[in-house]
């Protein structure tokens, strides 16, 4: 008998995907106490692509691994490069200068730098609307990294925000060339972030970061590799599958750096200042008007 409908199935699956999403600011923050960045992004990452594995093995999509062709393994070698590799190192290590929830909140703005990246990579025109939008969510930005005070230009850490800003073009520039494989979407992922262990060891081999591995670090790294780059891609990728009405779904997703603010004032103890709350908001405004921009 079938007790769900699909959308009701669709919600849950987003339900689960926010909430893991949510966690992860915490997750990040505990885990870097353990592992230094490189060393926490090369043990999630293999906990990830053992997930990803399982997925696909369980799915019968295997052989479809062995049908890559050469200019395929090329394009997921470059963006195992960005991501996990490049994208989790600097994003983890401006999580290492800056309390938690500007490190979130700052990294949400990457689908604004989608908007201005699409400019050269995908040849997009955008408008004075789409301008206008992206103006209004960096300023969001400006009151989350200054604490409230955008003339003061006086940061809790420069370059933990140059970091945090430098990770949204990273992760910008990963989706955009995504976008252009027509493969399946799994298969490509576990491709992609078996060539990222391998970056991903030579930075860890090379860098001056190294903390002494313990299970508390595992145990981290773990939860981030099941939960923020494996399941919760397979949760988020099902939810929109499964939607008959996928703005409602995708819409749900603003509600992840309000929950993320409640779960670091939980479980971190974080006092969270109004000016997060006011730069979300206009961030969000921002990409609310930005996909209206973009039907015109």
């Amino acid at each position: 008998m079938k007790y769900f409908s699909n959308q009701s199935q669709s919600y849950l699956y987003a339900g689960g995907a926010i909430f893991f999403w949510s966690t992860i600011a915490s997750a990040f923050k505990l885990s870097l106490d353990y592992l230094a960045p490189e060393q926490l992004v090369f043990f999630a990452s293999i906990f990830s692509t053992f997930a990803l594995f399982i997925f696909i093995l369980v799915q019968g999509k295997l052989p479809l691994v062995a049908k890559l062709k050469r200019s395929d393994l090329v394009r997921y070698c470059f963006l195992g490069l960005l991501n996990p590799c490049l994208y989790y190192i600097v994003l983890l290590h401006a999580y290492d200068l800056l309390p938690a929830q500007e490190a979130m909140a700052i990294n949400y703005s990457w689908v604004i730098m989608m908007a201005i990246l699409s400019m050269p990579i995908l040849k997009q025109v955008i408008g004075f609307g789409t301008f206008f939008a992206i103006a209004v969510s960096y300023f969001g930005v400006i009151i989350i990294a200054t604490e409230g005070n955008p003339l003061s230009l006086e940061f809790t850490s420069g370059l933990g925000v140059m970091l945090a800003l430098l990770s949204t073009i990273i992760w910008a520039v990963f989706w955009l060339f995504n976008t252009k494989d027509s493969g399946d979407s799994v298969v490509a992922l576990f491709v992609i972030f078996l060539f990222s262990i391998f970056f991903v060891s030579i930075s860890m081999f090379f860098s001056p970061y190294s903390k002494p591995i313990t299970f508390n670090g595992l145990i981290g790294s773990a939860y981030i590799g099941f939960f923020e780059m494996g399941i919760t891609f397979v949760l988020w990728q099902s939810a929109l599958s499964l939607s008959s009405q996928i703005t409602k779904i995708t819409t749900l997703a603003f509600v992840t750096p309000f929950l993320s603010l409640l779960i670091i004032y939980i479980v971190l103890g974080e006092e969270i200042l109004p000016s997060s709350f006011f730069g979300i908001a206009l961030i969000i405004s921002g990409l609310i008007m930005n996909k209206y921009f973009a039907k015109d």
